[in-house]
């Protein structure tokens, strides 16, 4: 009987499948002998050192110190060992709000080496024709800032990730029509990156601050719980059984329906809710005697009331009831239609919020029965949505890493 020999086709794809094998288990991974690899994939010696060679010719890996100098060997010969190159490429991140934008730079470990900021006018340009380029421009001013801070140049650039407040399709466009708000926040941003020459990608604010709680690993892979960022606007980032959920057309996570639920009303965030409300009630000379009542309507903010509350202000603390409320509602239509593990509230008001989530704790167990249903405020505050748009350009270049070797 004869034996079917492997095709030169399939002798370089199992080859490429080992390459990547190696390869993933090398990302981020501490100096690491053949031996140590041979363990981890179950390749043979031979193959691995073949394997390890080329990725070190193709750039991803380099030859480490020896194992005696390492301190585990102090006699006979030493053992060969291969780091991954953390540096040989940069990837960035930008968290494009409607208030601020934050650009970050960092190597492949996910290692933040350059960030930069911009506070936002917060009365932008009326016109769309003005408005597109002044963003657009003013992302890119923020990137190249991060990049000097960084002592990098754009060609030290593989990737970059962009965030927005706004769904973003699978093509990186966020729709037009019925709220004009998205694509202002969205102006085809996508070719900011690729028209220098980098990996890009646009996507929802609200499902890169869950990809930074999946970066955290503080969940299962069967775990499903959602994260809303809740400042100026109300969104959702999902993650059902351990993954990210993402539909084509990017509406997952969208909480535009709010306006239809019975004491929420709206869309707008946690913080918004704070500052409209004290300033309804200074407006109306409602206002007790108070921290709050010492600021006009003009001056207060959401940190204002947050703080006020915390130091026992009677008008702070009716408004974080009524957010409370609002809060626990929130969470009745996304746990109960989801059938949850975790809520965790996110973004740059976050911290503020701790006496929020504790009141909306209590007023949940009146509207749904959940008893294993935790929610909490995230750990992360601004930094999450930077954070998950860094975490998702590493991916791309992982994903595509055995398709070219890096950049110089």
């Amino acid at each position: 009987m004869s034996q079917t020999r492997p095709t030169a086709g399939s002798s370089q794809l199992i080859r490429q499948l080992n390459s990547a094998r190696v390869l993933s288990c090398m990302w981020g991974r501490d100096p690491s002998t053949a031996t140590e690899l041979m363990h981890a994939t179950g390749l043979t010696r031979a193959t691995v050192l073949a394997l390890c060679r080329e990725l070190t010719d193709q750039g991803w890996l380099e030859v480490s110190e020896n194992s005696r100098q390492a301190g585990q060997y102090s006699k006979g010969r030493p053992a060969l060992r291969y780091a991954f190159r953390a540096g040989a490429s940069h990837v960035v991140g930008v968290d494009a709000g409607q208030h601020r934008i934050t650009a970050s730079v960092a190597d492949l470990r996910g290692t933040e080496l350059g960030t930069a900021q911009l506070t936002l006018d917060p009365e932008p340009a009326d016109s769309p024709a003005e408005t597109a380029p002044l963003r657009r421009a003013q992302i890119l001013q923020t990137v190249d800032s991060a990049l000097e801070q960084a002592g990098l140049d754009p060609a030290q650039v593989a990737s970059m990730v962009i965030a927005v407040p706004a769904p973003v399709d699978n093509a990186g466009a966020s729709p037009e029509g019925l709220n004009p708000f998205w694509s202002q926040m969205n102006p085809d941003l996508i070719s900011l990156g690729t028209d220098r020459g980098w990996d890009s990608a646009v996507a929802n604010d609200a499902d890169l601050a869950a990809l930074a709680e999946l970066d955290l690993q503080q969940s299962s892979n069967t775990e499903s719980f959602a994260v809303i960022l809740s400042g100026e606007r109300l969104g959702a980032g999902l993650v059902l059984g351990g993954d990210l959920l993402h539909q084509p057309r990017g509406g997952a996570g969208e909480l535009g329906m709010l306006e239809h639920v019975t004491g929420v009303g709206s869309s707008h965030g946690l913080g918004w809710w704070a500052r409209h409300l004290a300033r309804e009630a200074l407006r109306a000379d409602q206002a007790p005697q108070g921290p709050l009542g010492a600021l006009t309507a003009e001056e207060v903010t959401s940190e204002h009331v947050f703080a006020a509350a915390r130091g026992g202000d009677a008008l702070a603390l009716e408004i974080v009831d009524q957010i409370a409320d609002r809060l626990a509602r929130i969470c009745v239509v996304i746990a109960g239609l989801l059938d949850l593990d975790r809520i965790l509230v996110s973004g740059a008001i976050a911290p503020a919020l701790t006496g929020v989530v504790e009141a909306a704790r209590e007023k949940l167990t009146h509207y749904l029965y959940a008893p294993w249903l935790e929610i909490n405020v995230s750990t992360l505050g601004a930094d999450a949505v930077r954070r998950g748009a860094l975490r998702l350009a590493v991916d791309r270049i992982k994903a595509q890493a055995l398709d070219a070797a890096p950049p110089e």
